[in-house]
């Protein structure tokens, strides 16, 4: 008799510690929990930490509420009908006070169900409203209407868009040589209008030296004088002079030249 109460009072013991451990909870950090109660959802959102619950009766659902990553890539055509495969990457987080909400609407597999088709609707309307040629030059502008656009979309759902990067945009390999070799024509045409420049300027600087040249020699004409030309021939005279030996000429046959030196004359 004694042992079977042992027995039960072990069972009752038993009980009561799995009662206790039912009737509490804890929320992971980066996590909110959503209250069921006999499988309906209830609107009390459990925050982190230590929780209490009616044992048997409500569970728990955890869903994460940090920061999401999804990486997709989606082929669309552009204005001018290019095939155009878009890599994007977008961060997204599940609104915290909705989660009830998210849980009771979409499920667990909200990322397959909402998000990865948002990001392709997205992507191919934004790609539309542009050619090939203004989604590689456009891109930041494409980047924020396709933010936009997703945004809008994500929100209905109760969750919120952080950022997306556009990490490239890959065309069809016909359309990348034909956008290699109009941008070799357009540098070819590049180089051919700075050669013409130089060459115009370099044309320009010889008719100004010329000029220049010209104007120099007319002003130089201009200075020359009777009396400049007499000095110097004087200038001459005196140089001859300042050479002179003293030594006349031997002149063969004829008479001798008057040669005046010093006002005096000698014949």
């Amino acid at each position: 008799m004694k042992y079977m109460k042992s027995i039960i009072g072990g069972l009752i013991a038993l009980v009561i510690v799995v009662v206790i451990f039912a009737s509490v909870t804890t929320v992971a950090s980066g996590n909110r929990g959503v209250l069921l109660q006999l499988g309906a959802v209830k609107p009390t959102i459990l925050t982190e930490g230590f929780h209490f619950k009616i044992p048997f009766i409500q569970t728990v659902q955890l869903i994460e509420v940090r920061v999401q990553k999804e990486e997709s890539s989606q082929t669309a055509a552009s204005k001018d009908l290019q095939t155009v495969t878009t890599n994007v990457a977008v961060n997204y987080s599940v609104n915290p006070d909705a989660v009830n909400k998210l849980y009771q609407e979409i499920g667990l597999d909200y990322r397959s169900r909402i998000v990865d088709p948002a990001i392709a609707e997205s992507l191919k309307a934004i790609t539309a409203q542009y050619t090939a040629e203004e989604l590689i030059s456009k891109r930041p502008e494409v980047s924020a209407k396709v933010k936009d656009m997703l945004g809008k979309k994500l929100t209905k759902y109760f969750m919120i868009l952080e950022d997306i990067n556009i990490k490239e945009f890959a065309f069809s390999e016909e359309f990348n040589k034909a956008i290699e070799s109009k941008q070799t024509a357009e540098q070819n045409a590049l180089r051919a209008q700075r050669d013409l420049e130089r060459i115009k300027i370099e044309a320009e600087q010889k008719i100004a030296q010329a000029g220049a040249e010209a104007e120099a020699l007319r002003l130089k004409k201009q200075e020359v004088t009777a009396e400049l030309i007499q000095l110097k021939q004087i200038e001459v005279q005196e140089k001859a002079l300042e050479k002179w030996d003293g030594r006349l000429p031997s002149v063969t046959g004829g008479a001798t030249p008057f040669i005046d030196l010093n006002g005096l004359t000698t014949k």
